[in-house]
């Protein structure tokens, strides 16, 4: 009896990690971070037109690759467990975030808008130089990056991001996608990284707009 208790704990805690992991992946976290990003700077037509440029380059691109990859890869679901394997899909989704960069700056999109998009391009093309060597959590540096950028436009309200990356690390921790090292350095990265294009926004950015 003993046992099947243990057994029934596992299952359900299983069951939670995976479900915090399905939901944070970082297209659906970018979903929320542009739209919200968006709501602030524009209303009406301006708001629906950025928020389908954003959401099909950072979101249903991506997302479309990672499935389309995931099958090629006979993965049970849609995390690339072989750190060999993410290689394609991250350098694809880069370009994806390329090209919705470009397309932000012909349709002179919000510049805030622009440089979260190429962000997004900056880390992932960065993340895929590193994977050739490690493998980090994607899942923690896709909360890390966007906590600092809604931050920077909403205060200290934007933190609140934040509190997902503890359930996240536990959840790839215990479902053994990520070591400790691989999730905080997932996260650490996209805090770094994330700061550090804002910090090139907010000094260069007004040369130009």
């Amino acid at each position: 009896m003993h046992n099947s208790e243990d057994t029934d704990a596992d299952r359900a805690k299983r069951k939670w990690a995976i479900a915090i992991s399905n939901v944070t992946i970082p297209p659906v976290i970018a979903v929320i971070t542009f739209a919200l990003i968006n709501y602030s700077l524009s209303s009406g037509p301006s708001f629906v037109a950025l928020t389908f440029l954003t959401t099909l380059f950072a979101a249903i691109v991506p997302l479309s690759i990672l499935i389309i990859w995931a099958r090629r890869t006979n993965a049970h679901d849609m995390d690339i467990a072989a750190r060999t394997d993410r290689n394609h899909p991250l350098l694809l989704a880069a370009v994806s975030y390329l090209i919705g960069t470009a397309v932000l700056l012909i349709v002179h999109a919000p510049l805030p808008t622009t440089a979260v998009m190429f962000g997004y391009f900056a880390g992932t093309f960065f993340l895929y130089f590193v994977n050739l060597r490690w493998k980090i959590s994607i899942h923690t540096m896709g909360i890390a990056g966007p906590t600092i950028v809604l931050i920077v436009v909403f205060g200290y309200w934007g933190a609140l991001l934040a509190l997902l990356l503890p359930p996240v690390i536990w959840s790839r921790i215990y479902l053994k996608k990520h070591t400790v090292a691989q999730a905080l350095g997932g996260a650490a990265v996209g805090f770094l990284l994330t700061a550090l294009a804002l910090w090139l926004l907010l000094a260069y950015g007004p040369l130009y707009a």
